[in-house]
């Protein structure tokens, strides 16, 4: 069994986990960042950089190359299917409280690869592909975590382990912690199409959230490709939800060409709204979709995680570096991301469905109507747009102690 000594374990190299890897390394933090794949997986569902995040990322030099690689999005549309209706909100509005003022469309492997590269990069860290956390163990002094290989086990000595591997985490499933929530009843399908959907459908933004009772959708722009995400039933076969038959279908009710159109990719996920009863238990912290699970209308889902892995890292270069108090700074991560995670990430985003799915109905037009309150209110608007920008949220953030 090989046997290694690090300062702290990273499980799972997405975006999240890179950002915390690479955020330790670069303050003088000896890591060791795990990967279950042979890169980092090529995942297609968050595509959504807001402001904060951006300047978030800045500290490693790396958002002018997100914003040169992706596209910039400063409106974007909540929009009815049948009648085209269109209520619009721009962030260039809010352009004095953030150095980035739109959201940049780029798919979060990028980020992801170019972070992991940078690690590598660092004296003192390592990023060990092909390597997937299965166990560990803690105590007072530290934490023994094994990870498995193509050809045995590594024993890794650490401080402290995060773990950013995923919804299915395998460091939360060992932490044993509870995971509350809810999975929703439909399944979701993503298709990406290079076709031109701007040339089918008038006044169409980067990002649009699309509401109708019968087959609500998001249409998002990436820089080669267009993403179109539907509701599916669970009852449906994934065979038949991945079939030619059901790509024509919806893009023939979509821009009326169904057979014509060619995707590049198609993918069905679960999604689901939960959070863990702790985001830490000793010297094992939970950060993005370990810690945390959202559906992705509004796309908070990889920010939030980012944002959880900037908290953390925060808490323990202040630890090793300061000489700070190891528990006082852990619970205070917990309180702050968990709050965050409960008052906004969780509510708005079950907010945004419902906007969506219920469609025509009473209760629709009313939550239709409280959106065009606030997009003809200057001071609602400005509220609105801070709060969905994720900016609003990191403040209160800061006054939790």
């Amino acid at each position: 069994m090989r046997e290694i000594s690090t300062q702290v374990v990273v499980a799972g190299a997405g975006p999240v986990g890179t950002v915390a890897a690479y955020y330790l390394a670069s303050s003088g933090i000896d890591v060791v960042l795990l990967e279950t794949g042979a890169d980092c997986a090529l995942d297609l569902r968050a595509s959504t950089f807001h402001p904060p995040t951006l300047e978030m990322l800045e500290r490693f030099d790396i958002t002018q190359k997100l914003i040169e690689t992706g596209l910039k999005a400063p409106i974007y549309h909540f929009r009815e299917r049948k009648t085209g209706e269109v209520i619009d909100f721009d962030l260039t509005e809010i352009g004095d409280v953030t150095r980035h003022p739109y959201r940049v469309q780029c798919e979060q492997y990028h980020l992801s690869r170019m972070l992991s590269d940078g690690v590598q990069k660092q004296p003192g860290a390592e990023v060990l592909f092909n390597h997937r956390i299965v166990g560990f163990n803690q105590d007072a002094q530290g934490v023994e975590v094994f990870a498995e290989n193509p050809t045995g086990i590594t024993k890794i000595n650490a401080e402290y382990l995060i773990g950013a591997d995923g919804s299915n985490s395998i460091t939360r499933k060992w932490l044993g912690t509870e995971f509350d929530g809810f999975t929703y009843p439909e399944k979701f399908l993503c298709f990406t199409t290079t076709e031109p959907l701007e040339e089918h459908l008038p006044n169409l933004a980067y990002v649009n959230y699309v509401s109708d009772p019968e087959e609500w959708l998001v249409l998002l722009r990436v820089p080669s490709l267009w993403r179109v995400l539907v509701p599916v039933k669970d009852t449906q076969e994934d065979a038949a939800l991945l079939s030619d038959a059901k790509k024509n279908d919806v893009f023939e009710r979509l821009i009326g060409k169904g057979a014509e159109v060619e995707t590049q990719h198609r993918t069905i996920y679960r999604v689901h709204q939960r959070v863990v009863k702790s985001f830490r238990e000793g010297r094992v912290s939970l950060i993005g979709d370990a810690a945390h699970l959202n559906n992705p209308i509004g796309g908070f889902g990889m920010n939030s995680g980012i944002h959880d892995a900037f908290n953390l890292c925060e808490k323990l270069v202040n630890i090793f570096s300061r000489a700070a108090d190891p528990d006082e700074q852990l619970d205070i991560f917990e309180r702050q991301r968990r709050k965050t995670t409960h008052d906004f990430i969780q509510a708005q985003t079950i907010k945004n469905m419902e906007f969506l799915s219920d469609g025509e109905g009473a209760q629709h037009e009313k939550r239709k109507a409280q959106f065009m309150r606030i997009r003809e209110d200057d001071e609602l608007r400005r509220k609105f747009l801070i709060q969905q920008a994720m900016i609003g949220c990191l403040e209160k953030e800061k006054e939790i102690a």
